[in-house]
């Protein structure tokens, strides 16, 4: 029986359960997009948006990637992948 940490998990899932982070997270997946582009097509504010990422980067379920004045993000927990293709089923 394989374990599993429920405590870790549950954080995981707490962490993503919000419409916003939701839909990011699926543009991160998709197309590792730069936070101003995250902004034009969420139609919520770049302050928002930073304050989604940042609890998303802080749990370690996205990364952060300078591409010269642009932060592109990509989900660096592979979990995360699988929780959002189940979503989708």
């Amino acid at each position: 029986m394989e374990t599993l940490n429920y405590k870790e998990n549950a954080h995981l899932l707490k962490v993503m359960a919000h419409p916003t982070r939701l839909h990011i997270l699926e543009l991160i997946r998709k197309y590792q997009p730069c936070v101003k582009a995250m902004e034009e097509v969420l139609g919520v504010p770049q302050p928002n948006i930073s304050q989604h990422l940042s609890l998303l980067r802080n749990t370690g379920i996205v990364v952060a990637e300078r591409d010269g004045h642009q932060v592109c993000y990509r989900i660096k927990d592979k979990s995360v992948l699988k929780i959002l293709d189940a979503m989708k089923s």
